[in-house]
């Protein structure tokens, strides 16, 4: 059986007109994500997870990004050959997504009650009376209090975890397939961010729904996805199950994100830190992308680009010298 999510060699061009230059966000990008399942998306910021799911959803800032190369199927249609009606229909109703900025993707001249129902008027069939209790009981289940109140008020008038869960309603109103969460708690507190994770683990758990996870956080993934990928400079350069990928991580910078969290480190002593930065979009890489901040590189690693590789059973790395942990 294909799986929910397939997504093959996705690269994704970026053209800067001011200095006649183009370069890549995306540079070959490979993920499959199966019925039910939870896939996390980790790497530091500029490595292209948003742009993935941006990608999947044909979302895509067009210009200056544009879709080159790849495929990718949402139970077993290419999504690159879609009309722009065909994706008003799968939009809501098949994907849901969570933006990171709640407060940002919420309309703000509009109710929260007339936001969601829009969204369920859009899609399914039924009467008015009904999209109203829909409303409140979408409410209820992601955990607001006194819902007939809140659905009359705007965006402007709710905390940020409150627009979140109002988020989090939209993305489940129509019972989508695949739900996209980008990010979920960046713009918010420590405590509502565990709130929300939380939320978000039991709506997936009750509506059976998969879940394709974008976080920078290790720890986020390891809690709340069955499989992770990591992403590096537009490509996946590890991929395995959560476990796997904490127990014995084989790409080098999968041990340098791992060595960066507090609970890694020996007290006392100072963090451990990945030396430079991403690469730009703009830098041609014909070697490894991770050759110049890397301990172990060599000759070849700079002159050959590595492929996604089976090291050990469910568990890829994309390196010529993985640990062999």
């Amino acid at each position: 059986m294909p799986p929910l999510l397939s997504v093959k060699n996705l690269r994704v061009s970026l053209n800067d007109i001011s200095q006649d230059r183009v370069g890549w966000v995306l540079r070959g990008v490979d993920i499959n994500l199966e019925e039910g399942e939870r896939l996390a998306l980790v790497g530091e910021s500029g490595c292209g997870k948003s742009m993935t799911a941006l990608s999947i959803l044909h979302l895509l800032p067009q210009p200056p990004m544009k879709l080159i190369e790849g495929s990718l199927f949402f139970k077993g249609r290419d999504l690159t050959q879609l009309s722009k009606k065909e994706w008003e229909q799968i939009r809501g109703r098949e994907i849901g997504i969570v933006f990171q900025d709640p407060v940002m993707s919420l309309n703000p001249v509009l109710t929260v009650s007339r936001q969601i129902s829009e969204v369920i008027k859009a899609h399914q069939d039924i009467k008015d009376d009904e999209v109203s209790v829909k409303v409140l009981s979408l409410l209820s289940e992601v955990g607001l209090p006194d819902a007939e109140r809140l659905a009359g008020l705007y965006p402007h008038q709710l905390s940020g975890g409150m627009c979140q869960r109002v988020m989090i309603a939209l993305a489940i109103a129509c019972e989508p397939a695949l739900l996209i969460a980008d990010e979920p708690t960046t713009a918010l507190d420590v405590t509502v961010q565990a709130q929300i994770l939380d939320l978000l683990s039991r709506m997936t758990e009750k509506h059976h729904l998969s879940v394709l996870l974008i976080t920078h956080d290790l720890r986020v993934a390891r809690g709340h996805a069955d499989r992770v990928a990591i992403l590096y400079a537009g490509e996946v350069v590890e991929e395995g199950r959560a476990e796997e990928i904490f127990s014995h991580p084989q790409h080098p910078y999968t041990e340098g994100l791992l060595s960066a969290l507090p609970e890694f480190s020996q007290k006392g002593k100072p963090l451990s830190t990945i030396p430079g930065s991403v690469p730009s979009p703009y830098r041609n890489l014909e070697g490894c992308a991770f050759y110049d901040r890397c301990s172990r590189a060599q000759a070849r690693c700079q002159e050959s680009r590595p492929l996604l590789e089976q090291v050990r059973k469910g568990h890829s790395s994309r390196c010529f010298y993985p640990s062999g942990k």
